[in-house]
């Protein structure tokens, strides 16, 4: 299982990330309580190893904004979270890329090496009817999960993997370490 810990912050949340086992963590460049910038996101991402993915995550940001972020961070994964066009994913042929949708869609319609599958209201916490793609692949469910209920919807969905961010939170933006360790846990158990 591919367990992804977005939003992250601090320093304590990304070594709760990297010491539970998960395989990605999600640093937000959009407007969000959760954003860092570029500067944050390459000294947190410094501490990560090699084998776990480093994703920058946009939304509705010009082009050259998000290329300008992703360099200054460095980055080796790019989520984008809204409605960008093709051309966004042809200008990064070197970093995984992860698309994030509402709706069933098909996995590699827009040269997206993931889909993200969340919520309809993304970041709010608010767990939803998760809904499963017909065609397997390599794509995570998002939306509403946390420790306590990340095994029903593996059992539920048959996911590749999980993104948690709101669900590892004490308020808003803060995540606890605690709380990423038992999501990462309980989704590698299921």
């Amino acid at each position: 299982m591919f367990v992804k810990v977005c939003g992250l912050r601090a320093m304590s949340d990304v070594d709760a990330a990297v010491a539970a086992g998960a395989d990605a963590v999600g640093f937000v460049f959009a407007p969000s309580p959760r954003r860092v910038d570029a500067a944050t996101a390459r000294d947190l991402g410094g501490r990560v190893p090699e084998g776990v993915l480093t994703v920058g995550v946009f939304r509705d940001q010009p082009l050259a904004e998000v290329l300008s972020l992703v360099e200054a961070s460095g980055v080796r994964a790019v989520q984008f979270h809204g409605d960008e066009p093709r051309s966004f994913y042809e200008a990064l042929p070197d970093h995984v890329l992860i698309r994030a949708v509402g709706e069933v869609v098909e996995l590699g319609e827009y040269g997206e090496d993931m889909l993200l599958l969340d919520a309809p209201t993304p970041g709010g916490g608010v767990a939803w009817q998760w809904t499963a793609p017909e065609r397997a692949g390599r794509w995570l469910l998002a939306g509403g999960l946390d420790p306590e209920n990340v095994v029903a919807a593996i059992g539920a969905t048959r996911p590749w993997g999980v993104d948690v961010s709101s669900g590892v939170e004490v308020r808003r933006g803060v995540k606890s370490p605690e709380l990423i360790t038992r999501f990462v846990q309980a989704a590698k158990s299921a």
